[in-house]
């Protein structure tokens, strides 16, 4: 077990690599960036004493103010030299400075990680408790009314993209009958409430934005456990199982549901990722500042620490996440061994 695991850990380093130095030279070659955005700033402004004319961006600065920029930001250096002085940074838990917030790129992520990291872990919670026995259930009474009018449900909001559910959630419950409210993590007063009414405080503005995160995901595992359990019912141990006297009941608790866990465990990693990492469009929508938004504003002003930063935590909850989801493969599936495993 200890090889295996050394292995794929061993194995998150090239990857790890191969993802960073892909969006950084990306970050490198794209129109746009840092120092043409403090150009424009600086045309706006005003600042245009002893400042040269850039013909191809229509702004103005400094020669010298271009050369302190560039090499501030490693876009004197070619490509590899400054990625591996970025990569050189990172391992020193400096993920630099935002070209937009003049802060340090972890201070921005940690004031924001804690409201994706709840409905993240929320949402992931909630998915599977409710999934799996529903999904469990309509594979039990497969082309009943429950499992029709559950499946009509469902199909409804895989069908609905999120930000379609959140925007029509907030125009019904929150503008047109002001049961919740519009947007926010917390009210303006919640430092002042009580332990009891902070929680409530949280989830009275938490409800609709975790029923549009949870849309899309809950049909998906909803129907991979109903069709994982539904497959695994017409295998041939189950009917062994029925001729030793197990009644289907017992040999699907006993059998058929362990087997039909592979699937939901094998997606439990990239969606630790995905949920962790928020959305923006829902996050925009409900006025939510988690990590999903603050990506989306860091690409559109070309904020590119944020963005680099967001991805070096982004990309290490997936590789992690798909170590972990390993470990439940092989816990819920009895043939597989990690010393046999690939």
């Amino acid at each position: 077990m200890s090889a295996y695991f050394i292995r794929r850990f061993l194995l998150i380093v090239p990857t790890f690599i191969g993802i960073t130095l892909l969006v950084f030279a990306v970050t490198r070659v794209v129109p746009g960036g840092p120092i043409e955005r403090m150009m424009t700033a600086a045309m706006i402004s005003g600042e245009q004493a002893g400042a040269r004319r850039d013909t191809q961006s229509g702004n103005t600065l400094s020669e010298e103010q271009i050369q302190q920029l560039e090499a501030y930001y490693g876009f004197d250096k070619p490509i590899l030299q400054s990625y591996a002085d970025w990569l050189g940074k990172v391992l020193q838990f400096d993920l630099g400075e935002s070209s937009r917030y003049h802060d340090p790129v972890w201070h921005i992520i940690k004031e924001r990680f804690p409201v994706s990291i709840f409905y993240g872990l929320t949402t992931l919670i909630i998915t599977y408790l409710v999934c799996i026995p529903l999904g469990v259930s309509k594979a039990l009474h497969h082309n009943s009314w429950f499992d029709n009018a559950s499946s009509a449900v469902i199909f409804l909001g895989y069908a609905l993209p999120s930000y379609v559910v959140g925007i029509a959630l907030v125009s019904l419950f929150a503008a047109h009958w002001d049961v919740f409210p519009l947007g926010g993590f917390v009210s303006d007063d919640y430092d002042e409430l009580n332990t009891w009414n902070k929680f409530k405080d949280i989830l009275y503005h938490g409800t609709l934005p975790l029923i549009a995160y949870m849309a899309g995901s809950f049909a998906v595992t909803t129907f991979m456990m109903k069709n994982a359990l539904m497959d695994n019912q017409a295998a041939d141990y189950m009917r062994t199982a029925a001729a030793k006297g197990l009644t289907r009941s017992k040999a699907v608790w006993r059998h058929a549901f362990r087997n039909s866990l592979i699937p939901i465990a094998t997606s439990f990693g990239g969606n630790i990722a995905f949920f962790m990492s928020g959305s923006f469009l829902i996050e925009t929508i409900f006025n939510i500042d988690g990590i999903g938004l603050l990506g989306y504003e860091a690409i559109l002003e070309r904020d590119y620490p944020v963005v680099l930063g967001i991805l070096v935590i982004t990309s290490l909850l997936f590789l992690i996440g798909n170590i972990i989801s390993d470990f439940l493969v092989a816990l819920v599936d009895p043939r597989i061994r990690f010393g046999e495993a690939r």
